[in-house]
């Protein structure tokens, strides 16, 4: 059955989307044909979409523009893989390929990360005249095709790396020990490393010039099949210091895998907040072959 592809907005709609529909009303008249992909009850265990997001745009010292997106997994156990490709592809096509194929379940605020969506996982770079264009990233889950456009307008401008208001900076971070380290969300990047499957992999951040308490998570960016990671989510209890992993690739493959360090000072300040926060923190992806 054909299913109409919304364009959905950035942050603040899913803002309001986790509490009702009526504001949206593409999908709102989806919700009363029974076709919408956002239920009354959104967040569910298993079956539910994942949504692409928009999270904004940020200049940078060369005068291109940096748009970042993430997504929210409507799931609260059940992750998603889906492949690159018509289900998963950015438009225009010469920025398709750096979005991740692997969607982790809603974060749980009861555990060690406050956050509600996957802020930023990828971002694309647009050259500076690039205008009054747009990105599109469109991803099928559950059936659904759902489609976010990524623009340079003016009330989607991001902080970075840095927020006076809250006091927050974006971590220093290297993959390598001798490496320079870098700062934001346009990441760092490192590999390809090799390993065999089912075997160990020591994956190493070194984190600089942060607050104490900088919080990090390691997932699944990309690959053919299932990455387990001893320590997924860790902080580190000091301003600078290094932090380690152990991630095991259950089958051969071209793998991503994903950092992301944020200095979670606003957090521990007031531990309600963390949806609609943009800034400050700092992402890192590893390229890994895994041989047999």
């Amino acid at each position: 059955m054909a299913v109409k592809r919304p364009r959905l907005a950035g942050p603040l709609f899913f803002a309001g989307c986790v509490v009702g529909l009526a504001a949206y009303s593409p999908l709102a008249a989806q919700a009363r044909r029974g076709q919408s992909p956002l239920s009354q009850d959104p967040l569910r265990p298993s079956g539910q979409n994942v949504i692409p997001v928009f999270d904004g745009w940020f200049e940078n010292s060369d005068g291109s523009y940096t748009l970042c997106f993430g997504y929210f997994n409507l799931n609260t156990e059940q992750s998603l893989d889906i492949p690159l490709g018509p289900q998963n592809r950015i438009e225009p096509s010469e920025y398709d390929g750096l979005q991740p194929t692997h969607f982790d379940p809603v974060p749980d605020p009861s555990l060690t990360s406050k956050y509600r969506h996957h802020w930023c996982v990828f971002s694309v770079t647009v050259p500076d005249d690039f205008g009054s264009g747009d990105i599109t990233w469109t991803l099928t889950s559950q059936g659904d095709e759902l489609a976010v456009p990524g623009a340079l307008r003016p009330e989607y401008i991001l902080e970075e790396p840095t927020s006076s208001g809250r006091g927050a900076i974006a971590p220093f971070l290297r993959l390598e020990e001798d490496a320079p380290a870098a700062q934001g969300r346009r990441g760092v990047w490192l590999g390809p490393l090799t390993v065999r499957a089912n075997e160990p992999l020591p994956l190493n951040a070194w984190i600089l010039h942060a607050e104490p308490g900088t919080w990090l998570q390691w997932t699944k960016h990309q690959g053919p099949a299932e990455v387990v990671f001893n320590e997924p989510e860790m902080r580190l209890d000091v301003a600078e210091g290094l932090a380690t992993t152990l991630a095991i690739f259950s089958q051969p493959g071209s793998y991503i895998v994903r950092l992301q360090a944020i200095n979670d000072l606003e957090s521990r300040r007031n531990p309600t907040y963390g949806f609609e926060f943009h800034c400050c923190w700092t992402n890192g992806y590893v390229r890994v072959d895994v041989v047999e």
